[in-house]
Order: structure tokens, then C-alpha cells, then sequence
């Protein structure tokens, strides 16, 4: 599947830097930090996104997924997918979630980059499948997303250990456009920045997108 990969500096700059770091650390501390198990023999981190299995190494970042049902992997090919992880794990730590979900505004500085999350996010997710429910479910339930009760159509998505998204429809009609909310674990706020969760919530429509494909 063919993911949005930058060949320009606006985000391989970024990664790069990213990379610079990471290859300086200790990967015992990584894996303490962030949750990750590591191999000391193998040199390899097992990362878990969105049910699939990634091995990932150290310290070149060479990243493999391990072959299962769900099919598609963005974190081969997709640089924002990349850039994500490599920056958690240089840079950030896994906490847990008390249970409770919260709103891209309830993040630290979720103001302030509100709109882009709107439109890279909100709006694309619910013109995506605000009419099309039922394609939106034959992909969730592939992902092995957990169905739940708010609005017209809902699920939690485990996207990574510990880290839940949940994403919320409501269906358009003849009178009113669809609508969209995305909530995030509660714990996303103190192990991403607010720039971070817009690159999840567009990992997972694209993620969505090329299932929706393959599963027609």
C-alpha cells in the first residue's frame, strides 16, 4: 500500500534529527521509559501500532512488521507514522490512562493548533465516512477496534499500548452534514505534544483509507 512518503525537507529534516538522537541513547533506557520491550540480542524493539507488530532496531531505526491479518503497515512506508515513533522514543515516556477519555481541546496547547486538528482530522474523518457507516465499521472491526455507544457509530481504537483513540460519527442527512469527534486516553496529553495527536488522527484515517480498499 502506498503511504504519503516526504521526499522534501519539511519532514525529513525532522527525522533526521530524530534519528541523530535516537542512535545516541541507551536502549534499555528507551525501553524503560516508553514501554517497548527490547532484545538485547537481536538489538530489535517490538512496537505495537494500530494491531500490528513492528520490529524495530538499534541504532539504525530499520523497522520490519511481522506479517498478520490486518494487512496494511503504515509504519514501513509512512514517514509521519516514522517520525512519530522515533520522537517518542527519544524524546517522551508512556504513562498510563485513568479510564477517561478527553478532546483535542483538553490538551495542552490543543487551542491554539485547534484548526488544523479540524481540518486535517475532524473534517476529513467525517466526510470520509459520515455517509458511509457501515464501511467505517467492516474497518474497525478488522482492526480489532472495540465498538462503542456515542453517536450514530463508534469505536476505540487501541493505537498503541496503553494509548486509546476514539473515534465518533454522526451521519450526515439532507438537512445537516456529517459531524466527527475524536477523543484521546487521557494519558495521550502527558506522552504526545498537541502537534503530535493531529499526525495520530491523520495516521489513522490513512490507515482507514488504504483498509477500506483492500476490504471492498
Amino acid at each position: 500500500m502506498n503511504f504519503d512518503y516526504a521526499k522534501d525537507s519539511k519532514e525529513q529534516r525532522p527525522y533526521e534529527h530524530y534519528l541523530a538522537a535516537y542512535k545516541e541513547l541507551d536502549p534499555i533506557e528507551i525501553s524503560e521509559r516508553t514501554g517497548f520491550p527490547y532484545d538485547e540480542e537481536t538489538q530489535m524493539f517490538t512496537v505495537h501500532l494500530m494491531g500490528s507488530t513492528y520490529l524495530v532496531s538499534f541504532p539504525d531505526y530499520e523497522i520490519h512488521h511481522v506479517e498478520d491479518r490486518v494487512g496494511i503497515y503504515p509504519l514501513d512506508e509512512a514517514m509521519n507514522a516514522k517520525i512519530l515513533i522515533i520522537r517518542f522514543m527519544a524524546e517522551r515516556h508512556m504513562t498510563l490512562s485513568t479510564g477517561k477519555f478527553i478532546t483535542y481541546h483538553e490538551v495542552p496547547w490543543g487551542e491554539v493548533y485547534f484548526r488544523q486538528f479540524q481540518g486535517r482530522c475532524l473534517m476529513r474523518f467525517a466526510f470520509s465516512y459520515g455517509n458511509k457507516l457501515e464501511q467505517f465499521q467492516k474497518v474497525m472491526e478488522h482492526l480489532g477496534a472495540e465498538k462503542s455507544t456515542e453517536g450514530d457509530c463508534s469505536y476505540t481504537l487501541k493505537f498503541m499500548d496503553n494509548l486509546f483513540v476514539k473515534f465518533i460519527l454522526w451521519e450526515g442527512d439532507d438537512e445537516f452534514p456529517p459531524s466527527s469527534q475524536i477523543l484521546f486516553s487521557d494519558n495521550f496529553a502527558a506522552c504526545f505534544a498537541a502537534e503530535d495527536l493531529a499526525v495520530v488522527g491523520d495516521i489513522s484515517i490513512n490507515m482507514m483509507k488504504a483498509l477500506e480498499k483492500t476490504l471492498n
